[in-house]
């Protein structure tokens, strides 16, 4: 980046470096800016193009160029209605997830579940989301890796929802008591050696990707505990990848649950919904 260069030069400029490494070049290149400029990209993309570039700019610019993910780099990402803090040790939340949300709010419509569970919480993604949505519900959030659960956290904590939202290390259901109203899922489901962007694959928790040969690992373990943890009227929303939707249902159909899919905004079957 030259001295005294606008923002706006310097983003065309990012964007042509980023162009080789990312499938959103200019899109990162706008929210690496609004960082360095402490802005929003909004504020950025309406006021201050004008500006000088920050010295700040080309460190960010430079991570980006080696892979690591936006989030990692800004520290947070947005989902629903919540901004989550990240960063190494967590899976990045990302849009095709909110999937299970709407689902859940389907199938509640104008009511709400008392009791919530998130199995895999990672940096509290489902689980908090699903508590700001419903102010009057309380929630349990399990997850093996103690990096992801220290995020989810300070999440909470940020978000003041640490009193209704209990953070457990465990793994899975097991030693979960009670039943739930909703419990939320998105575990690994990606074919172990199947091959992902660099961003993915060199930055984001092998744990949380990775699922045994054909995905479905962790589906198969965690099945057979889904009747007893769900309250009556209760549903459980577990996310899946592309190709998957038949075999997962297979997997819950056969623990005597019912089960429709839901598809996102790409129109993948994202989401399946398996109720009593």
């Amino acid at each position: 980046m030259k001295g005294g260069e606008s923002v706006r030069a310097a983003l065309a400029a990012a964007a042509a470096r980023l162009a080789a490494s990312s499938g959103t070049p200019r899109l990162d290149a706008e929210l690496l800016m609004a960082e360095a400029l402490g802005s929003s990209r909004e504020t950025l993309l309406l006021s201050r193009l004008d500006d000088e570039a920050p010295a700040g700019f080309d460190p960010l610019l430079r991570r980006r160029e080696a892979g690591e993910p936006i989030a990692y780099i800004i520290g947070r990402r947005d989902f629903w209605t919540i901004s989550l803090e990240v960063g190494p040790g967590v899976l990045v939340p990302r849009p095709e997830t909110e999937t299970l949300l709407d689902a859940a709010v389907e199938h509640f419509r104008e009511g709400a579940p008392a009791r919530i569970l998130d199995l895999g919480t990672g940096p509290g993604t489902l689980l908090l989301a699903a508590l700001d949505q419903w102010p009057s519900a309380t929630g349990l959030g399990i997850d093996a890796s103690e990096a992801a659960l220290a995020y989810a956290r300070r999440n909470a904590g940020r978000l003041a929802l640490a009193g209704r939202a209990e953070l457990r290390k465990g793994d899975w259901a097991a030693g979960v008591e009670g039943r739930f109203d909703l419990v939320l899922c998105n575990p690994p489901y990606v074919e172990q050696g199947a091959a992902l962007m660099r961003d993915v694959a060199q930055w984001e928790p092998h744990a949380a990707l990775f699922a045994g040969p054909d995905g479905l690992a962790d589906y198969r373990r965690l099945a057979p505990a889904v009747p007893r943890l769900l309250a009556p009227g209760g549903v459980a929303c577990f996310e899946v990848g592309a190709g998957q939707a038949a075999a997962v249902g297979a997997l819950l159909g056969a623990e005597g649950l019912s089960v429709s899919p839901r598809t996102d905004l790409a129109g993948h079957q994202r989401c399946l919904v398996a109720g009593r």
